[in-house]
């Protein structure tokens, strides 16, 4: 689909490649003028050659998310600029390797990119976008959210810190003309996995989905109006009950006496 029709500008953090550029060429066929950021100047100035031929606006800001200067550009960006309509949140690191075995600075830095560059970036969009009435958010989370046991469980944790904000920050906001959406990838052919240390190629390929496919599902869930998009489940049923056995969960979490079970009777 491509139209002329303008639907405003669309920031894309990580946009010089993989999901990202994939994105970026969606949406701009959609109609809507690019901000794409990322880390290495000439490979966003090469990705925004690619893009010429929509014929938007495009438009790149270089900095690193683990820099506290160059995340709080891109909030200022967000904040400031009345044009912007979309925020894909998609910039992410990986640790695969075994906890015990993993280096506590890399951990570190991809905290930084995972939690605090993500929730500082996402907080300046939804007031944004709340402010003005209307607006888009894409959280890129990860499958890993629900699959503790899976990968690294620095890495788990942060996805699941993305998709527990994601559905908290949808609360918060309903009624204020903002769309919220997080993405959970299962393994998808990026370059993500090679600078992690497993290049893709060493996945099971019945487990890996084209970057082209993750993008055009999330952008259907998005049209369909979900809130969290599972790329690859079958049966979207299994995350209604998920959903539902939470909820059967909530009343019990916070109450003024122990459950019977821990009481003194009970361990005698």
């Amino acid at each position: 689909m491509t139209t002329t029709t303008s639907q405003g500008t669309a920031l894309i953090t990580g946009g010089s490649s993989g999901i990202g550029a994939v994105y970026a060429e969606r949406l701009a066929r959609r109609g809507y003028d690019l901000i794409l950021a990322g880390r290495d100047p000439q490979r966003l100035e090469a990705r925004v050659a690619k893009l010429r031929s929509t014929g938007r606006k495009i438009t790149t800001i270089a900095g690193d998310l683990t820099n506290r200067a160059d995340v709080q550009a891109i909030e200022q960006r967000l904040l400031t600029d009345p044009s912007i309509t979309l925020f894909l949140n998609n910039a992410g690191q990986a640790v695969l390797t075994p906890l015990v075995d993993s280096d506590a600075d890399k951990l570190d830095e991809m905290l930084e990119v995972n939690v605090m560059a993500f929730t500082r970036l996402a907080i300046a969009a939804a007031k944004a976008f709340s402010k003005h009435g209307r607006g888009t958010l894409i959280n890129i989370s990860s499958a890993v959210a629900l699959a503790p046991d899976m990968l690294n469980g620095v890495y788990n944790a942060s996805k699941a810190y993305e998709l527990s904000f994601t559905q908290a920050l949808q609360i918060e906001l309903a009624g204020k003309g903002v769309q919220i959406q997080a993405v959970l990838p299962g393994a998808v052919a990026t370059e993500i996995w090679a600078r992690a240390g497993r290049p893709v190629e060493q996945l099971p390929q019945e487990i890996v989905m084209p970057v082209e496919s993750a993008v055009d599902a999330a952008l259907a869930g998005l049209d369909q109006g979900e809130l969290v998009t599972i790329l690859s489940l079958p049966d979207i049923g299994n995350w209604d009950a998920f959903l539902a056995a939470r909820k059967v969960l909530r009343p019990g979490l916070s109450q003024s006496t122990p459950a019977p079970r821990y009481s003194s009777k009970a361990t005698h």
